[in-house]
């Protein structure tokens, strides 16, 4: 059915979103406001025309938006966008019963994201290489993509070709691209059984174009340049497919206002929960002895690589360990003046339940996901931990992701 619909707000995945008497209508690329033609199956509408638009609405950056799904709201101009993914986190905030000052959005640059993972198919006609149509199987291919780094958009063409060499599979398979100060680390996954000519063919293609590492399912292909990636005053060599900040910039300035409110006072020890290959305890160890704690074996081996090879940092002791299964105790939190904790997108509720009764004075909690995030920090909370700051920042540009730093702090007469 084909209708006119006036868009009241934009939904949790930036869908525009009419409430209608049979109930939410939900519109992508439809901003609040907007009197839109709108072809309506259940609760989904195809978005025909917008007959009145919004104030809002700006032109795209990028020719492929509203084919691709990389991106959700290259529609709404930055104000608006900004206040929307704070507004997310108050929202998520609030429904714990949490009150706190939450701070402006902090942005994110276009260009600036270092990191991508691409689909890739052989067809009969050609070699496919772009992203997945939002919420469908069906890939589109890319000539740009400009939240990106500019050297990966630069290599579109290297990488499908790239692509066209490993490819043994009908199916459609994954190219992991991170930008690093030695080149594009690139990880293929699900490519098939390549053959040995190809892999040699790949391989040479790879030192061609200057790329720093080429994996094929987890397997090191070839490094002719070893990745690096700078944390504080330490040089980390990624492990493959391993985990990487989005934004460079982004994470500085969120590891900044970690280690200020963890190292306001002078701390001794510290613990960096969920650690990754160190974007805290690197920095941390600057000023205090860290224990870095992470199921990822490869990660915390990166870790230690870079930490053996600084200069005048505090000694890092690393922990292979499962937080969710087994979160650090309240006796081994204890040893602690500080610590933070950056889980995946599940939260961390156990360990959460663990600090809560700790002792430990500064915590820091980094969240990609303010549902979890806030449920952690009602555990915090109600453990006697007062929230300081809360600030929401853009790391995943012109999508429906905001990141989270929350600050807290527990009083001494609530220790316990």
């Amino acid at each position: 059915m084909t209708t006119r619909l006036r868009i009241d707000r934009l939904g949790a995945q930036g869908d525009g979103v009419a409430d209608t008497e049979a109930g939410a209508v939900y519109v992508p690329f439809a901003l609040p406001g907007e009197l839109a033609t709108v072809a309506v199956e259940a609760d989904r509408g195809t978005l025909i025309a917008v007959v009145e638009p919004s104030a809002a609405r700006v032109e795209p950056a990028c020719r492929h938006f509203g084919e691709c799904g990389g991106c959700a709201l290259q529609h709404l101009d930055p104000p608006a966008y900004l206040a929307w993914k704070r507004d997310k986190l108050v929202a998520a905030l609030a429904s714990r019963g949490l009150e706190v000052e939450v701070g402006e959005t902090v942005a994110c640059e276009p260009g600036a994201r270092r990191r991508a993972v691409f689909s890739a198919r052989r067809t009969a006609q050609a070699l496919l290489f772009g992203y997945n149509r939002a919420a469908t199987h069906r890939l589109v291919s890319i000539e740009e993509c400009p939240i990106l780094v500019p050297r990966i958009p630069a290599s579109f063409a290297a990488l499908r070709e790239l692509a066209a060499l490993v490819c043994a599979t009908d199916k459609t398979f994954r190219i992991a691209v991170s930008d690093t100060e030695s080149g594009l680390d690139i990880a293929v996954s699900g490519a098939g059984k390549t053959g040995e000519k190809a892999r040699r063919a790949a391989a040479d293609f790879a030192i061609r174009q200057g790329f720093s590492r080429l994996a094929l399912d987890g397997e090191v292909l070839i490094a002719p340049r070893p990745p690096q990636i700078s944390i504080g005053g330490a040089v980390v060599g990624p492990p493959v497919g391993g985990f990487l900040q989005a934004v460079a910039a982004i994470e500085t300035v969120i590891a900044a206002s970690v280690v200020s409110h963890l190292g306001h006072n002078k701390i001794r020890r510290a613990a960096d929960l969920f650690c990754g290959v160190g974007t805290f305890a690197l920095r941390l160890a600057e000023r205090a002895e860290i224990l870095a704690v992470e199921n990822d074996a490869a990660a915390l081996a990166a870790l230690d690589r870079g930490f053996r090879h600084a200069d005048g940092l505090k000694r890092i002791t690393t922990e292979k360990r499962d937080l969710f299964r087994r979160p650090l105790t309240t006796k081994e939190l204890n040893r602690f003046d500080a610590l933070v904790f950056d889980p995946p997108r599940a939260g961390a509720e156990a360990q959460a339940r663990q600090i809560a009764i700790s002792d430990v004075p500064r915590v820091a909690a980094v969240s990609c996901n303010p549902a979890t995030l806030a449920r952690d920090l009602r555990i915090l909370v109600d453990g006697g931990y007062r929230l300081v700051e809360v600030t929401p920042f853009d790391q995943f540009l012109w999508s429906a992701h905001v990141e989270a730093v929350a600050l807290l702090e527990k009083p001494a007469k609530k220790r316990r």
